[in-house]
């Protein structure tokens, strides 16, 4: 699947985004298992909240981590979550 950057992108009803401290580490939780993710991802992760298309989530990104150029590798990663179920477009 394609990420559509006119939607809207919201995290999946299916999975749980939440700190595990054992892990020290925010990680998506479902029934199979369990997907440890890094600082970036998880920052991205939480911006999937239905109302921001991906240009905005790196829009806020860019503006929260003071930084430029962030665009290729936020749609890449959103591109992975879209395919592996984690986030969901209308």
């Amino acid at each position: 699947m394609a990420l559509d950057l006119n939607q809207t992108i919201s995290f999946s009803p299916l999975h749980r985004l939440q700190w595990e401290e054992a892990q020290q580490k925010d990680v998506i939780l479902y029934p199979e298992g369990m997907v440890e993710l890094n600082q970036s991802s998880a920052a991205i992760l939480k911006l999937c909240d239905g109302k921001s298309t991906p240009d905005q989530i790196v829009s806020t990104l860019e503006q929260q981590f003071s930084a430029t150029g962030l665009q290729k590798d936020v749609h890449q990663f959103l591109e992975i979550a879209l395919n592996n179920g984690w986030v969901q477009q209308p």
